[in-house]
C-alpha cells in the first residue's frame, strides 16, 4: 500500500473509532497508528500531489487562451525593427508590411506623418504595400509607419533619408543708403547638411570686426553688414558644398549715397512763430486800423458827393 493510501486508511480508521466510542463504547476497536516516518512520508505526497495538480491547472489555463493574447509580429521589407530608409530624388520606393504569427486575418493600417494612408480593399489583411514615386526633397526625414488595426501599439517605422543636392534661394537684389544696416540671406536646403561660406565679387569675404556678422543654421547663412559703406558696394556669393556638389547663388548690394533731408520740423515751427507774430500785431493794431478805414470811407463818400455837384455845374 502506497504512503498516500496508508494516510487515507488511516482517517478512515479514525473516524470508524469515533463511530464506535459513541455507539459502542465498550467493544475494542483496534486502530492503525503510523509511525513518524510514516507521517513525514504521507506530507511528502500530498506536496508532490498538490504541486502535481497547480501544475495541470497552469496547463489547462495555457490550452484554453484565447488566441488573440498569442503576440503577432510586423515586418517591413523583411525588418522587424524600425529603420531608416536611403533613397535619392527621383527614385521609388516600394514598402511591405507583412504580419508574423497571426492565428487569423489581421487588418493593417500605414500612415504617412500623421495622416493615414488610403488603402484598397485587397492591399489591407495579412499584408499591405504602399509605394513611394518620384521622390523629393520634400520627402527627407518623413515616417512611414505600419500598425494593427486591432492593436495599434503594435506597429514598425521607416523614415525615408533623401539624399539630395544644396538647393539655394533668397533676394538676389538689394539696394541701401549709405551708413543703414544690411542683411543678406541665403536659404538652403541639402543632405547631408552642406558646408557654407561667403564671397564677395569671387574672393572669401574678408570680415571686419563690428562691420560683418554671419549667422547660420541647417536653413539659411545671413550675413548683417553694419551701417554700409561705398566699399561694401559689389556682388556677393553664398556657396554651399557637400561630398557630392558645389552649388552658388549671387547677391548683389548697391549702396548709394546718403540722401540730403530738408529738416521740416524746424520749417514748421518757423511757420508757426511768423503767423503768431501777424496776429499779435494785428490785433494790437486793431484800433488804428480801424480809424483809417473809417477815414477812406468818408473821404469816398465826400469824393463821390463832389464829383456829382461838379456834374450838376457843368450841365
Amino acid at each position: 500500500m502506497t504512503h498516500l493510501g496508508l494516510y487515507f486508511k488511516y482517517i478512515i480508521d479514525k473516524r470508524k473509532v469515533h463511530k464506535l466510542g459513541v455507539d459502542q463504547s465498550t467493544e475494542p476497536t483496534t486502530l492503525f497508528s503510523p509511525g513518524r516516518s510514516d507521517l513525514n512520508s504521507l506530507k511528502m505526497a500530498w506536496k508532490t500531489s498538490g504541486l502535481m495538480q497547480m501544475c495541470r491547472f497552469l496547463l489547462l489555463v495555457i490550452l484554453f487562451l484565447p488566441h488573440e493574447m498569442t503576440s503577432s509580429v510586423l515586418t517591413v521589407n523583411g525588418k522587424t525593427e524600425n529603420y531608416i530608409l536611403d533613397t535619392e530624388l527621383g527614385f521609388e520606393e516600394s514598402l511591405k508590411c507583412a504580419v508574423q504569427n497571426h492565428t487569423r486575418e489581421e487588418e493593417l493600417l500605414w500612415y504617412r506623418g500623421e495622416g493615414r494612408v488610403d488603402l484598397k480593399s485587397g492591399n489591407k489583411i495579412n499584408s499591405s504595400s504602399v509605394c513611394v514615386t518620384s521622390i523629393s526633397e520634400n520627402d527627407n526625414g518623413i515616417t512611414f509607419t505600419c500598425k494593427l488595426q486591432k492593436n495599434q501599439s503594435v506597429s514598425i517605422s521607416v523614415v525615408l533619408n533623401v539624399t539630395f543636392p544644396p538647393l539655394l534661394s533668397g533676394n538676389d537684389l538689394q539696394t541701401a543708403e549709405e551708413g543703414n544696416d544690411v542683411k543678406l540671406v541665403c536659404n538652403v536646403k541639402s543632405n547631408p547638411q552642406a558646408q557654407m561660406t561667403w564671397y564677395k565679387d569671387g574672393s572669401i569675404l574678408n570680415l571686419e570686426k563690428d562691420h560683418h556678422q554671419i549667422q547660420q543654421t541647417s536653413e539659411y547663412l545671413q550675413l548683417s553688414i553694419t551701417k554700409v559703406k561705398k566699399s561694401d558696394n559689389g556682388t556677393y556669393s553664398c556657396t554651399a558644398i557637400t561630398f557630392t556638389e558645389r552649388k552658388t547663388k549671387d547677391f548683389h548690394l548697391i549702396v548709394k549715397d546718403k540722401a540730403v533731408t530738408i529738416p521740416i520740423e524746424p520749417i514748421v515751427a518757423a511757420c508757426i512763430v511768423v503767423f503768431l507774430t501777424l496776429c499779435f500785431g494785428l490785433l494790437a493794431r486793431r484800433k488804428r486800423i480801424m480809424k483809417v478805414s473809417k477815414y477812406s470811407n468818408l473821404k469816398g463818400h465826400l469824393n463821390k458827393k463832389f464829383l456829382e455837384f461838379l456834374s450838376w455845374l457843368c450841365g
